[in-house]
């Protein structure tokens, strides 16, 4: 039944491997049951119940998850986005003063406005008409943003207020134990070991125990569902005074998702002729993600980049991600086993090694045409010096238009990279 519903033969895939991709995707992503209800339970920020947080991640990923792998058949998993969350936290609830109940009434309004657009097919035209090199650039530029993340999680790359970066010490014991997980993988893959990834992340998390970075609370534990299921006021969102936060919502993870999604297919070669079949199916597993997520009590579902660590590890099919989803519903009864493998030092070596494995795109790209190649290397460094897909597609489709026109060659632009060229500027003076 799998064989045949998840056309695994023809991806050349099976289930062992779809299972095992599911399981490494989870683990990269699981920081978010920990992270997710720190940063909305800040007394400084949304105030929510962390218990009820950790339950609503759990819950929102699992269904949006288990919709994108059923529905759309992808291997891409969904949670609560970061940077959402934060701008969900600390500047619609902290510095607006808006409650989260009306806060996630606000998410809910912004999944349903995500939810039209893809029926009407605007989000499914915006992909199409993506010209190919930033497709290409997308891929490669999500690559540099996940090793930039596990770099830093390492703790190999820190922040420094002269030079903005620097080299961390790398003496630590959390330090030493990634370099030891990435060192382990690197040489897993290069021996072309099946379940390269899974088994370095699973080698590091024992590492990390037993070396005590990491602590070890136990296995079991019962999720508290409500304290924020069931709490959003949508009446009270419908303002006018929360237009800007809707609208910010709406472009973040629109292109976040848009970017993750043209990113990850570009790497598992699930995307043809530089389309992407049932990719309106793959949106609307956003969108609802999204609603279902505000129902249940967490800040705008997305699709995750981690997802590309378990395409790496061969997934092809929606079966990975249905995986990664039932793991999340799961891990609602395991959280403390989850916290002790989703620290930071534990899923970087994984991710810096996901980001080499991304690179593979970039000699793709027309580097011998000015006009593709520049719009495309800003596409590409932007996204982790901005620490955004978001804004790394916008310049992107910026500076294209902008490029091609001046060169004489605007006739090789898509109308519509024009209209959002334009609407994104707008953004970026009005937002």
């Amino acid at each position: 039944m799998l064989q045949k519903y998840f056309r695994l033969k023809e991806h050349g895939t099976t289930v062992k491997t779809e299972i095992m991709a599911g399981l490494v995707t989870f683990m990269t992503m699981a920081y978010i049951i920990m992270v997710n209800p720190a940063l909305l339970s800040n007394e400084h920020g949304a105030g929510m119940d962390f218990s009820g947080v950790m339950a609503a991640t759990c819950l929102a990923s699992f269904f949006a998850s288990l919709m994108m792998g059923l529905i759309a058949r992808y291997p891409i998993a969904l949670g609560p986005g970061m940077g959402l969350n934060a701008y969900f936290s600390f500047t619609i609830c902290g510095k607006m003063g808006v409650p989260w109940q009306v806060a996630l009434g606000i998410v809910f309004i912004s999944g349903l406005v995500f939810t039209v657009l893809t029926l009407v097919k605007v989000r499914k035209m915006i992909v199409d008409a993506i010209p190919q090199g930033l497709k290409l650039a997308t891929a490669a530029g999500i690559g540099l943003f996940i090793a930039f993340i596990g770099l830093q999680h390492a703790g190999i790359v820190l922040k420094d207020d002269a030079t903005l970066v620097k080299l961390g010490d790398l003496s630590h014991t959390s330090t030493l134990v990634s370099l030891f997980g990435l060192g382990l993988t690197a040489v897993l893959i290069a021996r072309k070991i099946r379940g390269a990834i899974l088994w370095g992340l699973l080698s590091t998390g024992v590492l990390a125990i037993l070396t005590g970075i990491t602590e070890f609370k136990g296995v079991f534990g019962l999720p508290n569902f409500g304290t924020v299921m069931f709490k959003l006021d949508i009446f009270k969102a419908f303002s006018f005074e929360y237009i800007t936060p809707i609208i910010v919502l709406l472009f973040f993870d629109m292109f976040d998702t848009i970017g993750t999604l043209v990113g990850v297919s570009q790497q598992s070669g699930l995307m043809k002729n530089g389309k992407l079949p049932m990719i309106n199916r793959a949106l609307l597993s956003d969108s609802v993600g999204t609603m279902a997520g505000a129902v249940a009590g967490t800040s705008t579902v997305t699709s995750y980049i981690e997802s590309a660590a378990g395409v790496a590890e061969g997934g092809r099919t929606g079966l990975t991600s249905v995986t990664t989803g039932l793991l999340f519903l799961v891990a609602m009864f395991f959280t403390p086993l989850a916290q002790a493998f989703a620290m930071g030092s534990v899923t970087a070596p994984a991710l810096i090694i996901v980001g080499c494995l991304m690179m593979t795109n970039l000699p793709k790209i027309k580097w011998d045409d000015l006009t593709e190649a520049i719009p495309a290397f800003l596409t590409v460094i932007l996204m982790p010096l901005t620490f955004s897909i978001a804004h790394g597609l916008a310049i992107g489709f910026i500076s294209y238009p902008i490029i091609k026109l001046v060169a004489g060659r605007s006739d090789e632009v898509h109308w519509l990279v024009y209209l959002l060229a334009g609407v994104f500027l707008l953004r970026y003076v009005f937002l």
